[in-house]
């Protein structure tokens, strides 16, 4: 049986629900998986279904003392095998100076993970997201001699890709969620070898019977029943929830009757709950805050339309979801968003930060809402075909046989050094 060890940022967390989906589609395919969190998420934040898999996870944040000698150790031990990424956190890239520092940082904490796994026998290493921890994971793959991949989203890779060229030319392969994002990595990194880029969709279930019945030819909109936006997503700028709330004055002003609600929490709460009593909106916008996953689907079936306002993305689960359940969407053209909304047959689109066109777009739906069956019906048809999760999830388990599975017939690697850690 191979054994991997599966890491994230956090883990488990209720935002990212998939990456247990994951964990689950491997070890159903014959896979021993470690889960491993760089930061440990305290209990009480972890949702209820996912506690088992909280008990089992390795975490490396916070730091009690007595784990410090261990992996410093190990790093002095070690320092060769790891002097051309000494080299390039230095010495290399353009990368300011805090980044480097927090990289080294980072470094340490791969030597812990290392350290913590040297004696389970993995022969792999997967880390999902391109952020920090996809540095402890090389650096642990490094120290264990065992390869490691890595999962690309959207901010990971297109805002926050810190030191993205050495991971990408480390990896044994990079998985990625759209044609976008594998277009954009081969035209960044040309080095890359492609065979080793790979879109691996995620995905959503699709509800069972028939969607929410949609809005009948006579259901006209008025003060007694306005449209109803909803908006999945943390509060965070960028998010860019504040450009909806924006759009829903002028809607307002405009003479539409709506009700918004926002589901998410996060530090931009206060910033939008000031904007929402200075535009007059507190009888419009609603904050649900954080709404679990397992009832967000009641949330789908009351909206007219389900809105995106984010600067970046990769492609949104909270549109498949809304989709899958007929719900009519409205999103930026930005990344992968167009590959799950074609506009005008799966959903509509707008230029990215363009509040007048997107005002004129949800004017336009809410005066079309009854004619606009097909759409709902292509939007849930298209989720189903491209982005379902059983299947997508039954792609990954697949893929990892082929990648990884020999891996295990070849020995893992053991260095005596480790072994007398």
């Amino acid at each position: 049986m191979t054994k991997i060890a599966y890491l994230a940022n956090e883990l488990p967390a209720a935002v990212e629900w998939y990456v247990a989906e994951e964990i689950d589609e491997l070890r159903h395919r014959g896979f021993q998986v470690i889960p491993c969190s760089a930061r440990t998420v305290p209990r009480h934040q972890v949702p209820a279904e996912m506690q088992d898999l909280a008990r089992e996870t390795i975490g490396l944040l916070p730091l009690s003392p007595g784990s410090i000698l261990e992996p410093v150790a190990l790093c002095a031990m070690r320092a060769r095998a790891l002097s051309d990424l000494w080299q390039r956190v230095l010495f290399e890239g353009h990368e300011p100076w805090r980044q480097r520092m927090r990289t080294l940082v980072h470094t340490f904490l791969g030597a812990c993970l290392a350290q913590r796994l040297q004696r389970t026998g993995i022969a792999h290493i997967h880390v999902h997201h391109g952020y920090y921890a996809s540095w402890i994971a090389l650096v642990a793959a490094r120290l264990l001699g065992i390869p490691f991949s890595i999962t690309l989203h959207g901010s990971d890779l297109l805002v926050r890709g810190a030191y993205l060229d050495t991971k990408l030319a480390q990896c044994e392969f990079c998985l990625t969620i759209s044609e976008f994002n594998r277009r954009h990595i081969l035209a960044h990194f040309p080095g890359i070898d492609p065979h080793k880029v790979l879109v691996q969709r995620l995905g959503v279930s699709i509800p069972v019977g028939p969607p929410a019945s949609d809005v009948s030819a006579n259901d006209g909109l008025s003060q007694s029943r306005p449209l109803r936006l909803l908006s999945v997503g943390r509060l965070h700028a960028v998010k860019n929830q504040s450009f909806l709330i924006q759009a829903c004055f002028f809607l307002k002003e405009c003479g539409l009757p709506l009700r918004c609600r926002i589901a998410g929490e996060g530090p931009e709460r206060n910033r939008l709950e000031f904007l929402i009593r200075e535009l007059g909106l507190q009888d419009t916008v609603e904050l649900l805050g954080q709404v679990p996953h397992r009832e967000i689907s009641r949330y789908y079936e009351q909206a007219d339309l389900v809105v995106l306002t984010s600067r970046s993305e990769g492609i949104p689960l909270v549109l498949m979801e809304a989709m899958a359940h007929g719900r009519l969407v409205l999103a930026p053209a930005i990344t992968g968003i167009p590959e799950l909304v074609l506009d005008g047959r799966t959903g509509f689109l707008y230029s990215p930060g363009m509040l007048e066109e997107f005002v004129w777009r949800v004017d336009q739906i809410a005066r079309s809402l009854p004619a606009l069956h097909s759409v709902r019906r292509a939007a849930r048809e298209h989720v189903r075909e491209h982005f379902n999760l059983a299947t997508n999830r039954y792609s990954l388990g697949t893929l990892f046989l082929q990648r990884v599975a020999h891996q295990s017939s070849e020995g893992v690697y053991e260095d005596p050094v480790l072994q007398q850690i």
